[in-house]
């Protein structure tokens, strides 16, 4: 009886000790101070654009009629609920905003918006969602012709399964747009002279094993016009959606010549994982803003981890690979972004968790965040790309 008496102390004592290393440690992620790496010489402002207390995130913003137009989602939390909505802002500075509109699906989630303009006309494109993990089924797209009056939101049933992400033209003409298919695996591109109707293009990234009928997950996709109409297009990459993330997360970039139907051998780069991706050109470089893992993987902190720190940073593309120039003031949940350039500047939207701690993904993803703007000097972050250039020797001019 005396031994057992003794081996149930030392069950309680171990069971305490246990008890007190997990809340010292989330105690810790609690308070730990943010250490973003925020070069000033590239981040010349930021600024809260959305504070209300609810979790926001997934932003895009876009210069129409000479106004900012800011969307982004605002939720109790990260994952799919049918509380979810998605917020319309205008501004004449993107600091002093006036709501426009809002945007619900009964029943359903609405996520990952993205703005366009098409022919004069402002469209906005967005994922439907029924799962708590938020896995889209479909995208569907709503327009307005003078910010005021908008179109119900319409499925597009004739691509219906793939999700789409940000529509670009590199001659006002005709509109492309990056599309990943909701069982993940693959992704498309897919074209349309109108926004309403598309046709699929070409097949981008093929993940299927034909052996083993196995997918590699390959999500978020984005594409950015090169100088002399080239594309180049960078996907999120994983071979899992572990809560601990995945050793082969990456980011793969491939390139196309028009009429964009071939696209090049991917080159797999693990600088990160590439969410929320948001391509943009200057001066005939390629730069993507998107979340960044700061960490060195391990077996609890892959890339994708829930357990791992997240920022919003901003880097080089090219087709040999990704070059990190800077953080942006950011934290937890954080990412997904929009860019407007204007007068030398580039204005970033993204969302974040509370920029002077550093919580884990987890932490944020079911806290409040805010809307940010940052007003990044592309003069700057010129300079900064040409050093990343000379220093890891790619031969660019």
């Amino acid at each position: 009886m005396k031994f057992i008496l003794k081996i149930l102390k030392y069950a309680a004592i171990a069971l305490i000790a246990f008890i007190l290393i997990i809340g010292l440690t989330v105690f810790y992620m609690w308070i730990r101070p943010n250490k973003s790496e925020v070069n000033p010489a590239i981040i010349a402002e930021s600024w809260t654009a959305v504070s209300d207390g609810m979790h926001n995130s997934n932003t895009h913003m876009i210069n129409w009629n000479n106004d900012f137009w800011l969307v982004h989602a605002n939720s109790p939390y990260h994952f799919a609920t049918p509380k979810c909505k998605l917020m319309v802002w205008r501004s004449k500075d993107a600091k002093n905003w006036v709501k426009v509109t809002e945007f619900r699906v009964p029943g359903e989630d609405i996520r990952d918006p993205k703005f366009a303009v098409i022919n004069g006309r402002l469209m906005l494109y967005v994922l439907k969602s029924i799962r708590f993990e938020a896995e889209p089924y479909t995208t569907a797209f709503t327009f307005t012709d003078n910010g005021m009056i908008w179109a119900p939101l319409t499925e597009i049933k004739e691509q219906n399964g793939w999700l789409f992400w940000n529509p670009k033209s590199f001659d006002g003409k005709i509109w492309y747009v990056p599309a990943y298919w909701y069982e993940h695996g693959k992704s498309a591109l897919f074209k349309s002279t109108d926004g309403i109707k598309w046709e699929m293009v070409s097949t981008i990234h093929n993940g299927r094993n034909e052996i083993t009928g196995a997918n590699d997950r390959n999500d978020e996709t984005d594409i950015e016009f090169l100088p002399g109409g080239g594309m180049i297009a960078t996907m999120r990459m994983e071979g899992s959606d572990s809560l601990f993330g995945d050793k082969k997360a990456s980011t793969n970039i491939e390139v196309a010549l028009p009429p964009y139907t071939k696209w090049s051998e991917p080159v797999s780069d693990f600088t990160t994982r590439l969410d929320g991706p948001a391509l943009f050109s200057y001066n005939g470089r390629i730069y993507a803003a998107g979340r960044y893992n700061p960490y060195r993987p391990g077996p609890v902190n892959y890339f994708g981890s829930i357990f791992a720190k997240k920022r919003t940073s901003l880097f080089l593309v090219t087709p040999t690979g990704l070059a990190r120039l800077t953080d942006l003031p950011s934290a937890g949940d954080t990412s997904y972004n929009g860019v407007v350039i204007r007068d030398g500047f580039a204005y970033i939207s993204y969302y974040t968790s509370n920029i002077k701690r550093d919580w884990p993904w987890l932490m944020g993803m079911v806290s409040a965040s805010d809307i940010r703007i940052a007003k990044v000097d592309l003069a700057a972050l010129e300079k900064e790309a040409l050093k990343q250039i000379s220093e890891k020797g790619w031969g660019q001019k």
